[in-house]
């Protein structure tokens, strides 16, 4: 077997991260026939394919699978090894979003990280919801967002995040029927998971609180409102989970990435964040 070499596995990490070889090329500076002819070589090295090459999209064959987890490992070490005999003094702003979901859990532990290091920074941050923080990325306003990603090639993937129904202790609201349900706005992943999971038992429901706050979600509950659907990392300890012993099904999990913006292409100080939230956050996701 031949050495893997490190610009054979960013354009195969890239590749898996964005969807399609088309979509890689740009976040790696390279046409789409160079990232292809890159794959090629890797495959060649390991003497097995690591893409099924599928009518709409790429799937991962058994040996991609098992070489994916190793190509990041070995890019974040690449990374990091570069940037601890290469680190500059960097200077600037940079301007980032997060859900209030993600923010205490996720956050938190990335700035602790990146704040002692790179003083020179200053960080402008926004609490919205990811369907406010994602077009305001698109639009160069932010230049890096923690989000809930609404299409398999938005941003790069973290880990997956549970998600919960939860309701009061001191209400039993989850025996009503029609269900009384606090959603969030409707473009919202979280609604979506939420009303699909109900459409799936036929079991009837009604809206009777909207918010597009996570504070809203929780005092409806606490209120004996309604039920809500709720990231597991945000679900207060206080609340009850529920689950098919209350009647309620299993609900899909929150596809969590860092979206960064190609105004920002170039800019050192996002580009020492936006590494340091990738390696920080794939591992807390393991």
């Amino acid at each position: 077997m031949r050495d893997l070499q490190i610009d054979w596995l960013k354009c195969f990490v890239a590749t898996v991260d964005a969807g399609s070889l088309s979509s890689a090329a740009p976040e790696i500076h390279r046409s789409q026939s160079a990232v292809s002819m890159q794959i090629k070589k890797l495959e060649a090295a390991l003497g097995h394919p690591v893409l099924l090459r599928g009518p709409r999209q790429l799937q991962l064959t058994h040996e991609g699978q098992v070489l994916l987890g190793y190509a990041r490992r070995m890019l974040d070490l690449h990374a990091e090894a570069q940037a601890a005999l290469h680190e500059e003094a960097l200077t600037g702003l940079v301007r980032l979003g997060v859900p209030d979901d993600y923010a205490s859990k996720y956050l938190t532990p990335v700035l602790k990280r990146f704040a002692p290091r790179h003083g020179g920074v200053e960080i402008q941050l926004d609490c919205e919801q990811s369907t406010s923080l994602i077009p305001r990325v698109s639009r160069g306003e932010l230049d890096l967002a923690l989000v809930s990603r609404d299409n398999a090639r938005r941003g790069t993937l973290l880990f997956h995040e549970p998600m919960v129904w939860v309701g009061s202790t001191q209400f039993d609201v989850w025996t009503r029927s029609p269900l009384p349900i606090a959603v969030y706005e409707p473009a919202s992943p979280g609604r979506r998971s939420a009303l699909n999971a109900l459409a799936l038992q036929g079991r009837p429901y009604r809206i009777v609180y909207n918010s597009s706050s996570l504070a809203g979600q929780i005092a409806a509950v606490e209120s004996g409102l309604a039920v809500a659907v709720l990231t597991q990392c945000s679900a207060p300890p206080h609340l009850q989970v529920l689950g098919e012993q209350h009647g309620l099904g299993p609900l899909a999990p929150m596809e969590v990435a860092v979206y960064r913006s190609r105004a920002s292409q170039g800019n050192k100080a996002v580009d020492s964040l936006h590494r340091m939230l990738v390696q920080t956050l794939r591992q807390a996701g393991r």
